[in-house]
């Protein structure tokens, strides 16, 4: 029997993953159908998920801090955090899995001298990721808009700031870790805070693939080297794959599947 994956999402028409997928069960003769689902309301997953028959899915925004509480266990970056990317359905449960972590991790490697990063959004991919670069050695300070979502980074020793309260410095890594840019044309923060730590940045990512954002315009304006999301989604991507066919293949098996669909339009 064909096994059936999706990625739910809200927008999630622009989604790479299901190519990506498609591609890597092809190429490794696996029986399997990965496609898109658009979830208006994050408290229906689980029973969504369910109803579509699935073997596994990942989330993507707004729904990860949802995907977190649909499922019956959850892998040790997903419980710190408590947002989740990746579901795997196992004789009826729901195993969560935070491959976003790892993913960007993997991403960033070359900027090997970065320490100092600052986030620009205080959602689920940036509770994930701060986590496992803070273990890794970087320091890490959030800039949301509102202070309420910088509670939990707070709690967990974070340097937070909102808008209002922003003090600017260097920082080696500057990240985008919003849908900013995706659909309309504007920044995660104001242009007078991004222009007052853009010009000393080692560094500018976007965790958005597919496009050029207006923050990556505006940081290669300072002729600032810039990074979108297509490695974080490529990595993290293969590493959820590993969780779906419960390791029968090698993240280096899966790999050059998925990295056709980078390369295809």
């Amino acid at each position: 029997m064909k096994q059936l994956f999706t990625i739910f999402g809200n927008p999630v028409s622009h989604s790479k993953s299901p190519l990506m997928h498609n591609l890597a069960f092809a190429g490794l003769n696996i029986d399997a159908c990965y496609s898109r689902y658009r979830l208006e309301n994050g408290e229906m997953l689980r029973e969504k998920f369910f109803e579509l028959g699935l073997k596994g899915a990942n989330v993507t925004v707004p729904h990860k801090e949802f995907a977190f509480l649909a499922c019956d266990s959850v892998d040790v970056y997903a419980q710190k955090v408590g947002a989740l990317n990746t579901i795997v359905q196992r004789e009826g449960k729901l195993y969560g899995y935070n491959t976003d972590a790892l993913g960007f991790l993997k991403s960033i490697e070359k900027y090997r001298d970065a320490k100092k990063v600052l986030f620009l959004g205080a959602g689920g991919t940036a509770q994930s990721v701060s986590m496992i670069l803070r273990d890794a050695g970087y320091t890490v300070t959030i800039l949301n808009r509102s202070e309420a979502r910088l509670q939990k980074f707070e709690e967990a020793g974070f340097e937070t700031f909102s808008f209002e309260q922003f003090v600017p410095k260097h920082y080696d890594l500057i990240i985008n870790m919003t849908s900013a840019g995706l659909e309309e044309e504007i920044f995660p923060a104001p242009k007078t805070i991004l222009e007052s730590v853009i010009p000393t940045a080692n560094a500018c990512i976007d965790v958005i693939y597919g496009k050029e954002t207006p923050f990556l315009k505006l940081a290669k304006s300072y002729n600032i080297p810039t990074q979108d999301g297509s490695a974080m989604l490529l990595y993290q991507g293969a590493i959820a794959f590993e969780h779906f066919v419960d390791y029968q293949y090698s993240f280096e098996e899966i790999l050059p599947y998925m990295q056709l669909a980078l390369r295809l339009n």
